[in-house]
């Protein structure tokens, strides 16, 4: 079966690498155009290509998956099998149904819950205690198509963003090796979702990630493991920002965003309880321990984060 390979993020190496330790025919591998990236806006490859070059793969890069050129190379590719993963763009009915056997989706959460960009964040931020992945048979609808297969795992109550998105991208390339698997040998089940059970996670925005102090303690933590390692949850100190990093619960009663302490840890009053802060990165520095940043006078007991 010949598998073209569409995937953007992180999250698209281990499927890939799975097709390929598995000896799939991969045909060629989708990705987004390079983009400028760090200070000096250096062209970057998405970590896919690279996979793909090294593996001696065709890397396809169409500004949009709609154009008609695109179209036209896709047929003359000829695959019988399109597998997406956070590709980033919702693909026109065409691009979906023209291999023989469709495509397929792997989606970052337990299908119908969290449709949408960003299912592993708003798993952690509303403090679920399961997660998984969904295998899925694309439609033009936003994740709405019947599901083949499904594969769950539980969400730890200190786990970041980044480790179960390295979780579920590796839960997610043995479950679509064994979903190809049903699919050759007819064996398949596509059960619709059920619409009356859908939620959706939509896309990070620096509006999301800004940490609201009056929330309680629980609800802070949650949104700042969240988005670590990246964006990175943020507050406001002196008309700066500052991500914050290592949430954990700490005793303390102040005013929300009131600094009660720097050392061992920063820690922060919430609406109710508060937090001890591992780690900081004030604007335009690295990520640091945060007692680092109290020894630099970069913040103080008595302060306020806004």
């Amino acid at each position: 079966m010949r598998v073209l390979f569409w995937g953007t993020p992180d999250f698209a190496v281990p499927p890939l690498r799975a097709l390929l330790g598995e000896g799939m025919d991969v045909c060629g591998v989708v990705t987004q155009p390079d983009k400028p990236t760090g200070r000096h806006r250096t062209l970057t490859p998405p970590p896919v290509k690279q996979v793909a070059l090294d593996e001696g793969l065709p890397v396809y890069q169409p500004a949009r998956a709609k154009d008609d050129d695109w179209f036209e190379t896709l047929q003359s590719i000829h695959p019988d099998l399109s597998i997406v993963v956070a590709y980033g763009h919702i693909l026109p009915k065409r691009v979906i149904d023209l291999p023989t056997h469709g495509t397929l989706n792997i989606h970052a959460s337990l299908l119908p819950a969290l449709r949408g960009a960003a299912p592993i964040q708003a798993a952690i931020r509303e403090g679920r205690t399961e997660t998984g992945v969904s295998i899925m048979r694309m439609v033009p609808a936003l994740d709405a198509g019947p599901v083949l297969l499904t594969s769950t795992t539980p969400i730890a109550d200190d786990e970041t963003y980044g480790e179960l998105q390295l979780r579920l991208s590796e839960l997610g390339a043995l479950a679509v090796i064994e979903a190809m698997a049903l699919l050759e040998m007819g064996a398949a089940t596509e059960t619709p979702q059920n619409e009356l059970l859908a939620t959706y996670a939509p896309k990070v925005d620096r509006d999301t990630v800004r940490i609201d102090w009056t929330q309680p303690a629980r609800a802070v933590s949650n949104a700042i493991r969240a988005y670590d390692p990246k964006p990175g949850a943020f507050s406001t100190l002196h008309g700066s920002d500052v991500k914050l990093f290592g949430p954990s619960p700490a005793p303390g009663v102040g005013l929300p965003g009131e600094v009660l302490a720097t050392t061992p840890s920063l820690v922060i009053a919430c609406g109710d309880g508060a937090l001890a802060l591992r780690d900081v990165q004030p604007a335009g520095k690295r990520r640091m321990p945060s007692e680092e940043w109290h020894r630099g006078r970069g913040i103080q007991v008595g302060d306020r984060l806004a």
